[in-house]
């Protein structure tokens, strides 16, 4: 009776060959004997010619990898210059008044932001268009409940109202708590907002947004 051989384990091959790393030096000529399926087509190649192919691939790939490496790089370094810009800015504002034109400017002209809402309370009596608005408790105790900046849908719903008539076409938005590095509640809250639907999504990094809050509140501290 024809007795068929098992199949060999995959498993079982690939651990014997991890635990006997001189296997190929004991038998060289199974390195160019052995041939098997091309990764990239349809021909067979030795297992050295296969090897080279793993090689190139593995040095390919980090060449994306470290390519995008440094275009997160670059991206960062853009960011920190903008922010950097904008504190430069805000240091030398001198009234609440100017803290909204300055922000407006380096939003719009810095961040490419196309729409964003601000709010502070418990600021002195003095009216500051488009700064100490209405805000209901409702509003606050939610800004007061956040941790961090919350991309994606708007956290604060009662801050739709803040935006006008452009309010309908607004898809994306980030809520930064306005608060002071250390402070134990928040003076206000900064709302940025697009009508593209990527443009603030769940997920996305938010220092910078974050460090952006602690200097607006710094700055609206420093006012009162």
């Amino acid at each position: 009776m024809d007795m068929q051989p098992a199949n060999p384990d995959p498993q079982a091959i690939a651990e014997f060959l991890t635990r006997h790393p001189n296997f190929f030096n004991d038998f060289p000529a199974l390195l160019t004997d052995l041939h098997i399926p091309h990764p990239h087509g349809t021909h067979a190649v030795s297992m050295s010619e296969r090897q080279l192919i793993a090689m190139r691939d593995k040095v390919r790939m980090l060449e994306n990898k470290l390519a995008e490496l440094i275009e997160f790089g670059e991206e960062n370094d853009a960011i920190s210059d903008k922010l950097h810009a904008l504190t430069l800015a805000l240091l030398a504002a001198r009234t609440p008044q100017d803290l909204v034109a300055v922000l407006a400017l380096h939003l719009r002209e810095g961040f490419a932001v196309p729409h964003h809402a601000l709010r502070a309370w418990n600021l002195p009596a003095d009216s500051v268009a488009g700064l100490n608005g209405p805000v209901t408790q409702s509003a606050r105790d939610s800004v007061a409940a956040m941790t961090q900046p919350a991309c994606g849908a708007l956290a604060v719903k009662d801050a739709s109202e803040w935006f006008g008539e452009v309010s309908p076409h607004l898809r994306t938005f980030a809520c930064i708590p306005l608060r002071p590095a250390g402070a134990a509640a928040p003076v206000g809250l900064l709302v940025l907002a697009s009508e593209e639907a990527r443009r603030f999504y769940p997920g996305m990094g938010t220092l910078y947004l974050e460090r952006l809050g602690q200097l607006i509140g710094a700055t609206l501290v420093r006012m009162q």
